[in-house]
């Protein structure tokens, strides 16, 4: 894999990491390009520390214009990750018009304005059930006809159960457990490719489900076997890196785990058309 599709920087609220130095350690690390697709989350609950998930559109496009200057020999292509909520569909359409975007990440980060991240959302849910609502709201995320290119990590709240959160502090991976969690959502999971397919749409492969412990990317290899199944072509690869350190992170894996899943080809967007990479 030459290009990260899913990179954040000091743009986005989580990050420290100065964009620069992601285009650096890319060189470093013999990659063709990155696309830089920081967070732009409106309407981000307050959690009490004021963080907001924002940043200004002017100052984030000349930085790119400027660093592919600087690195003529590095492609830098211009993306957003928008964290997807029902409501906020005419809002998201409007920022993805208005710039030019080469690609956009479609997520789900909130459920019900929480954030499964945090331990207070699982004082809610049992994990099954916590798990199903996440894809609910993926769903009505879909249907609100938002205007992105992928669905990002579509299986992300696996990441952050209260189980998960064990196994990584103990050092587990626990295979039978990640095998529930798609056997117990897989109707829901099914609905969720379809809908992508009716409209068009792809996925992508997060990396750093493994980075997270829990020895898959993310999705896992089940769905993303699944939607290759129903007929799905268009995946990208990211890291979903927030630090020079994980960019790129385990790509050395990935050209393998997509042929065992079906495909022949991975996804690079420029200027929101999909180019097909043979693996």
């Amino acid at each position: 894999m030459r290009s990260d599709n899913h990179v954040h920087t000091s743009f986005s609220t989580d990050s420290d990491t100065p964009m620069e130095a992601m285009v650096q350690r890319g060189i470093e690390l013999g990659l063709d390009s990155v696309c830089f697709t920081d967070h732009i989350d409106y309407d981000f609950p307050d959690t009490g520390n004021g963080v907001e998930f924002l940043f200004e559109m002017e100052p984030y496009f000349e930085m790119l214009s400027f660093l592919q200057g600087k690195y003529p020999q590095f492609e830098i292509r211009r993306g957003v990750e928008l964290g997807l909520k029902p409501d906020l569909a005419q809002r998201c359409n409007a920022l993805i018009q208005t710039h030019p975007f080469d690609f956009v990440i479609g997520s789900t980060h909130l459920v019900d304005d929480t954030d499964p991240y945090y331990p207070s959302f699982w004082e809610q849910f049992s994990e099954k059930d916590g798990i199903r609502r996440y894809y609910e709201i993926t769903m009505e995320n879909i249907r609100t006809d938002t205007k992105f290119d992928v669905y990002g990590h579509i299986d992300y709240i696996i990441r952050y159960t209260p189980t998960q959160q064990k196994n990584k502090a103990q050092g587990i991976i626990d295979e039978a457990y990640m095998d529930r969690c798609f056997r117990d959502s897989s109707d829901m999971i099914d609905e969720i490719l379809r809908l992508l397919l009716a409209k068009g749409k792809g996925i992508e492969v997060n990396t750093a489900g493994i980075k997270y412990g829990l020895g898959h990317t993310n999705p896992q290899e089940k769905v993303l076997k699944r939607y290759r199944e129903l007929g799905g072509e268009i995946i990208t690869v990211g890291s979903d890196a927030h630090e020079t350190k994980h960019l790129a992170y385990a790509f050395e894996g990935i050209p393998e785990l997509l042929r065992k899943c079906g495909f022949r080809y991975y996804t690079e967007f420029r200027k929101r058309k999909p180019e097909m990479i043979p693996l």
